[in-house]
C-alpha cells in the first residue's frame, strides 16, 4: 500500500473463499481497505454507521443465490445510493439474464479471473479525482498545527486520509467553508460530536483557571471553538494554496446544498468524492479525547493540473522574525 496516497475503504459483501487472495492482494496494491460484514443481517446498521466508505464490492451470487444477491442491492441502493457498486461476477449466469435490481444497482462489473475491468472500476468510481500529494500532505500538516493549540496539554493524532462517498453527517455540530480559487471551488467540511468535544471545553477551563468556578460551557461555547478552528484552518489554507489565484472575472455556477437533519444526510449537489480526515484530540491524564471529521468538497470546479503550493521564502520568515540566522 502506498502510504503517501489516500486510501479508500470498500465494503466487500463476496461470501466466495476461491478469489478472496487475489481480491486482497489488489485491494493492498490500490490503496483500498476491505471491509467485511460478519453477519449478513446487520447490512443495514452497517451501512447506517459506517459513513467513511468508498464503495461496495458485491458477488452476484452474495448469500446463496442471485435473488439474495439482488435483494442486497436494492438494499444498498435504498439506504446509501451516493456509493458506488461493482459487481463481481461468477460467471453461473450471463450479465443480461441477472435480476434487475442487481445490474441497476451496479456501475460496473467485473470476473475475477481478469481484474483488469475491476482497476478501471476503481479509477473511475472510487479514485476518480487525483488528489496531490502536496495539498493531502499540506492539509494534514496545516490543521494539526491549529489543533494543537486549540486545547493545552493534547495530544493529537491522525489518520491516514481517505476519498469517501459518504454524505451521512458525523456528530451533532459541523462547521461549512468556502474555498475559492483558479484550481478548486468547493468546501471545506469540520464536522464534531457535541458532548466529548463539550467535556474537553470544560477541561480546558478548568485547567487555565483552577478555582474560578466557571460555569458548564454550552453549545455557544461550541460553536465559538469549532468556528475559530475553521476559521484558523481556511486562513492557513488560503495562504498555502490560494494566495497567488487570482479571482475568476466570469460569472461562476453555484449549486444549493441539501441537509436532512432527521438523517443526518449533507448533499452538495455533486457525485464527486470527499478528500476526508479524522483527527483525535486526546489528554492522557484526564482520559479525555473528542474527534475531528474534515472533508473536502470540491464540487463546483476541480483542476488539479493548475494546482500550486506556495514555497515560504526563508528571507521572508528573517524579516517576519519567525527565523533567525545561524
Amino acid at each position: 500500500m502506498n502510504t503517501s496516497k489516500p486510501v479508500s475503504k470498500v465494503l466487500v459483501l463476496d461470501d466466495c473463499p476461491a478469489h478472496a487472495q487475489a481480491l486482497k492482494l489488489f485491494f493492498d496494491e490500490h490503496n483500498l481497505i476491505a471491509l467485511k460484514v460478519r453477519d449478513s443481517n446487520r447490512l443495514g446498521s452497517v451501512l447506517a454507521t459506517n459513513i467513511d466508505l468508498g464503495g461496495v464490492l458485491l458477488a452476484d451470487n452474495y448469500g446463496g443465490s442471485v435473488e439474495q444477491a439482488a435483494t442486497t442491492a436494492a438494499r444498498i441502493n435504498a439506504l446509501r445510493p451516493e456509493l458506488p457498486v461493482i459487481l463481481r461476477s461468477s460467471g453461473n449466469a450471463p450479465l443480461e439474464r441477472l435480476p434487475k435490481p442487481l445490474t441497476n444497482a451496479a456501475c460496473a462489473h467485473f470476473n475475477a479471473a481478469d481484474l483488469t475491468a475491476l482497476r478501471e472500476a476503481v479509477d473511475q468510481y472510487i479514485f476518480s479525482l487525483d488528489f496531490p500529494n502536496a495539498l493531502v500532505r499540506g492539509i494534514a500538516e496545516i490543521t494539526q498545527a491549529r489543533l494543537a493549540t486549540l486545547f493545552d496539554g493534547v495530544t493529537v493524532q491522525r489518520d491516514t486520509p481517505s476519498i469517501v462517498r459518504d454524505r451521512i453527517i458525523f456528530g451533532e455540530v459541523f462547521s461549512l467553508i468556502p474555498l475559492e480559487g483558479n484550481w478548486c471551488r468547493g468546501y471545506m467540511l469540520m464536522q464534531a460530536e457535541e458532548e466529548p468535544l463539550l467535556g474537553m471545553i470544560d477541561r480546558d477551563r478548568a485547567a487555565r483557571d483552577p478555582g474560578m468556578g466557571a460555569g458548564q460551557p454550552g453549545f455557544r461555547d461550541l460553536n465559538d471553538v469549532l468556528g475559530e478552528l475553521t476559521n484558523l484552518i481556511w486562513g492557513a489554507f488560503k495562504n498555502r494554496f490560494l494566495a497567488q489565484q487570482n479571482a475568476r472575472e466570469a460569472s461562476q455556477v453555484q449549486v444549493p446544498l441539501l441537509v436532512n437533519h432527521k438523517h443526518r444526510y449533507i448533499s452538495f449537489g455533486s457525485d464527486n468524492p470527499q478528500l476526508r480526515f479524522q483527527y483525535r484530540l486526546s489528554d492522557a491524564a484526564s482520559g479525555q479525547s473528542v474527534s475531528i471529521d474534515q472533508r473536502f468538497v470540491f464540487n463546483l470546479s476541480w483542476s488539479p493540473e493548475d494546482f500550486s503550493e506556495n514555497a515560504v521564502d526563508v528571507d521572508d520568515l528573517v524579516e517576519s522574525g519567525e527565523l533567525d540566522l545561524f
